[in-house]
């Protein structure tokens, strides 16, 4: 397919690499974004961004809590502009859809579509309802749930409601405290999951995949290149997964290090960003 100037410069703002590196990457990958990072990667260049897709959306992420600090509701409803984001009503719009979410706990988003809102109205009229009168379009992307029977949901959402996390712990110290650090962790450097164990199989073996490729360009001898890919893979977790990854308030020593020392561990997060 043809490689389009606009391509080449998309490519180049995803991943901060030079203007002929991006072209002959997508020209090597048909035009398949994905595959483009891949191969800038292996020839070991160091992108700013792993996703091909973004949304010119504005959108408020909200969320709400029970009062036993055991369940949690994440939501994100997207707008045009960044004037209707900061409209009064369409804030309120979105405050009742995290209320109805927590409240119902609706398997998918056209369960929630269907749920009352108001008298005599569904999600999806009150909606539809709204975008007539605000004039732009507006949807419901996403929303998450989180429970725990044992332990607590912490929540975090950053200034402006762009970003917002969710964390499990378990354990029986300050989980409060120590809940909104790892929430604010998350916010902050994006893992790819909590745990190592919690690292999909395809992307462990896409990350080998990369390695090695990346050592055999640089002239490594063949019977070196699993070794050399294996540290790669460590490298990745490190940067990559929750628990291992350095602390944000502090460098020296790792989130690991801060849940043991509170008595507590992480199971699991969901996080919601503009452009995800």
């Amino acid at each position: 397919m043809a490689i389009t100037a606009q391509d080449v410069k998309r490519l180049r703002g995803m991943t901060g690499a030079g203007m002929m590196d991006c072209k002959r990457a997508l020209s090597d990958a048909g035009g398949d974004f994905e595959k483009a990072i891949d191969l800038l990667r292996k020839k070991g260049q160091r992108v700013a961004a792993k996703r091909a897709d973004r949304q010119a959306l504005q959108d408020l992420v909200l969320i709400r809590l029970d009062e036993s600090g055991r369940r949690g509701v994440m939501v994100e409803v997207n707008c045009e502009t960044d004037f209707v984001a900061r409209n009064k009503e369409f804030g309120t719009f979105a405050a009742g859809i995290a209320d109805v979410v927590l409240s119902a706990r609706p398997a998918d988003l056209p369960a929630l579509l269907s749920l009352p809102f108001g008298p005599g109205r569904t999600v999806q009229e009150a909606l539809t309802d709204l975008t007539g009168k605000i004039g732009e379009k507006l949807g419901i992307r996403r929303f998450a749930v989180l429970e725990t029977e044992d332990g607590q949901v912490v929540d975090y959402i950053h200034p402006g409601s762009r970003l917002g996390v969710l964390v499990e712990l378990s354990g029986s110290g300050q989980l409060a405290a120590t809940g909104r650090d790892v929430a604010m962790q998350v916010a902050a450097l994006n893992p790819i999951a909590a745990h190592r164990r919690d690292v999909p199989q395809h992307v462990q073996d896409r990350e080998l995949e990369i390695g090695r490729e990346a050592a055999r360009l640089e002239g490594k001898p063949e019977r070196l290149l699993d070794r050399i890919a294996q540290g790669k893979l460590e490298r990745y977790f490190k940067d990559n997964v929750l628990v291992e990854q350095p602390f944000v308030k502090d460098s020296s020593i790792r989130v690991c290090d801060v849940l043991k020392s509170a008595g507590a561990d992480v199971r699991r997060y969901k996080r919601f960003a503009l452009g995800d």
